[in-house]
């Protein structure tokens, strides 16, 4: 998709005014929860149920948006550690000029909603400054409600937000348009790139102009990657054919670049924080650990060590977007993170350690019994990384290991960008497994 037009022709002809009592009025009667209040303009379902989630969480709309602000000594750890540092120049090819011209500014946050790059119009600049639209900002939705960043990230689709939709006072007079970044490899989101700006200067295609640069840098990343793996491929062809039995070179996050003697795996879950020498790894047992320049070489092991009796598997969701699942075992232990969809699962399986079907767990997660398909795949996908300790039919952990669930303080916490309902039933009752 081309950029808009910077200059007069991106300005809208909307009335400003006008749309603003519209969305004041909507706010009004969505937000003050007395009966008959009843707005002519109800608010979009995206708002309503982003209102909903936020206040359920006990976020307010006079949170100050300075609130928890990171330092710039985090800001740029983070910035080193992100992935998004990679598709900068996209982004800001994409954005930031013509954000200038149409008096808007680009924010860059990072999957926990922090936003580590501002820029743009120098008069919006200033204008958020005095509101806390800041570099460090958190933009989390259950932090600070309805915004063009968090709301984006909870329902992993682009999300327009015009001013009075907002939850937070502050962000009343800002009209946003965020996107979501994810992952190409996995889908796990990286990050979320917003552009915001006055209610008036808004144009109708602002969100799928958004949409689409993201979409363009999620198609850089998926180059760099396949770029990375040719090189590591180039590393591996003088050693792999050397090697008698069973071998893969892998990238750093264990991508997988060649294979001798076994078949080919997309991915391969490697240790937690892997190094040197034998090593337990999920899938594949024990294997002797080589680095190499941009990844590992992994030589399997002859030896049947799997992870045998006293399995323990703990499933850790108490930080948001921070899932993981470790097992330990005779043979060591590894930790593996968990995508929002995988999450769930585990969830539920830890709920339900009889076992469920393939129909049940569809019923859990889409309310669909009939949607087995979609939950055979992720569940094969699953069981790629956690091998003998998950079995199916019915699917379940295994009957000798033992299962823990750490869980947020909070139970609304529990998975909250979640509409499965298993989990939802869950959060609500408080259920440990």
């Amino acid at each position: 998709m081309a950029n808009p037009p910077a200059g007069r022709t991106w300005r809208t002809t909307v009335d400003a005014a006008r749309t603003a009592r519209m969305l004041s009025d909507a706010r009004h009667s969505g937000l003050s929860g007395l009966p008959g209040q009843r707005a002519r303009t109800p608010p979009r379902p995206v708002i309503e149920e982003s209102w909903e989630r936020a206040l359920r969480g006990g976020t307010r709309p006079d949170h100050d948006l300075r609130t928890g602000l990171l330092s710039l000594e985090e800001v740029e750890r983070r910035r080193g550690a992100s992935p998004l540092r990679h598709v900068l120049p996209v982004l800001r090819e994409g954005l930031v000029s013509v954000a200038d011209a149409a008096h808007h500014i680009v924010l860059v946050a990072d999957a926990e909603g922090r936003a580590l790059w501002r820029e743009g119009s120098p008069a919006v600049l200033r204008k958020a400054d005095e509101v806390g639209i800041e570099v460090g900002t958190d933009w989390r939705e259950d932090v600070i409600g309805t915004n063009g960043v968090g709301t984006p990230a909870v329902v992993r689709r682009p999300v327009q937000v015009f001013a009075g939709e907002h939850l937070s006072h502050a962000l009343a007079a800002f009209t946003c348009a965020g996107a979501p970044i994810t992952d190409p490899r996995d889908g796990r989101l990286i990050g979320v790139v917003d552009v915001s700006g006055p209610l008036e200067t808004m144009h109708p295609a602002t969100l799928a102009w958004v949409d689409s640069v993201a979409k363009l840098a999620e198609a850089r990343l998926r180059e760099l990657h396949m770029t990375s793996l040719e090189r590591l491929r180039a590393v591996a062809a003088p050693i792999l054919p050397r090697i008698g039995g069973q071998a893969l070179v892998v990238d750093r996050d264990g991508w997988t670049a060649a294979v001798t003697g076994m078949p080919y795996a997309r991915r391969i879950a490697l240790p937690k924080s892997p190094s040197e020498g034998r090593r337990w790894v999920p899938s594949l047992g024990l294997c002797s650990l080589e680095p190499l320049a941009g990844g590992w070489l992994i030589r399997v092991s002859d030896d049947p060590a799997p992870v045998t009796a006293a399995a323990r598997i703990v499933l850790d969701l108490a930080l948001p977007r921070h899932w993981s699942v470790t097992v330990s075992g005779s043979a060591g232990s590894w930790t593996h993170e968990l995508s929002p969809r995988h999450a769930e699962l585990l969830y539920l399986l830890a709920l339900h350690r009889t076992g469920r079907s393939a129909a049940d767990l569809a019923e859990d997660m889409f309310g669909d019994p009939g949607r087995t398909v979609t939950v055979r795949a992720e569940l094969s996908r699953v069981r790629r990384y956690l091998g003998a300790v998950l079995e199916h039919r019915p699917y379940r952990f295994r009957e000798d290991a033992e299962v823990e669930v750490v869980l947020p303080d909070d139970p609304r916490g529990l998975l909250p960008h979640s509409t499965a309902p298993g989990v939802a039933r869950g959060r609500a009752s408080a259920q440990v497994p």
